[in-house]
């Protein structure tokens, strides 16, 4: 069962409090999970109990996602605002430096993460912030046109196909190389969080600057890239390598831009290593 908690944040705009979704499972070294733009908590939900049986997981929904508040007015969607609030969100919780994994845009903050030194271990699983000018503008063309047409569909369509493998295809197939393994109810509540996302607009203006720069020094970091990501392509992953060179570059062969559906016991497996 989801809990919620409220914690107060500053930032150069002021103060104000937040409200945030999680879900905290199993026991051991804590262990935070960050989705991508879009998303919430849910697309870990192939990986929990397997990560459960070894790390205590906190899996969120970011400010502004999911069933998380917005962040306060003024408060800007980018790295130097929302790396402190994930900051005050694990001070919330009684998380004293977790290891943190990440799947694109929380792929990103669990860089900064480490960066900032809040982390004990990064996971980065396709993050942003190492593609090129025109790469940037394929995916965040990409993204406008998926959330767009979440807008669009009405309820009753989007559950009609969810129905069907092919129509669950038609849904998510670009984030997902294996679309058809997603549950009917899975698909229709994450692309309603893709519609209702209040922070979707805000963090993609924020991402249009947005080139991860920074060093991880004596930090354990796995960068980790499906063979079929069709957002953020795969020869990023070396170019993140290039910008990040003590950190471990994975292959997730078969694995689309959200690899945590398409193997779990793959995607499993290389946080779980990551953070021993």
């Amino acid at each position: 069962m989801a809990e919620r908690i409220t914690f107060g944040v500053e930032s150069g705009s002021g103060a104000g409090t937040v409200s945030v979704e999680y879900e905290r499972l199993g026991s051991g070294a804590p262990l935070l999970l960050l989705h991508g733009i879009g998303h919430h908590w849910q697309a870990w939900q192939p990986v929990l109990e397997i990560l459960a049986g070894e790390r205590e997981v906190v899996a969120v929904d970011l400010p502004g996602f999911g069933a998380s508040s917005a962040l306060p007015d003024g408060f800007a969607y980018d790295l130097p605002t929302v790396g402190p609030v994930l900051g005050a969100l694990c001070a919330a919780l009684d998380l004293d430096r977790p290891h943190v994994a990440g799947n694109s845009l929380g792929g990103l903050l669990a860089l900064e993460l480490g960066r900032r030194g809040l982390a004990r271990s990064v996971t980065a699983l396709s993050p942003a912030g190492f593609w090129t000018e025109a790469e940037r503008r394929y995916a965040f063309g990409t993204l406008l046109a998926m959330r767009r047409g979440a807008e669009a569909l009405p309820l009753a369509t989007i559950e009609w196909l969810s129905r069907s493998a092919a129509g669950r295809a038609a849904l998510t197939s670009t984030i997902y190389a294996r679309p058809g393994r997603r549950p009917p109810e899975a698909v229709v509540a994450e692309t309603l969080a893709l519609r209702r996302a209040a922070g979707f607009a805000q963090t993609l203006a924020a991402g249009r600057r947005v080139a991860f720069a920074g060093e991880l020094p004596g930090l354990p970091v796995t960068v980790a890239w499906g063979t079929r990501d069709r957002l953020l392509l795969r020869r990023q992953g070396p170019r993140a390598k290039r910008a990040l060179p003590e950190a471990r570059l994975v292959r997730l062969p078969g694995c689309g831009h959200v690899p945590m559906n398409d193997d779990p016991a793959l995607v499993a497996r290389v946080i779980l290593d990551a953070s021993r």
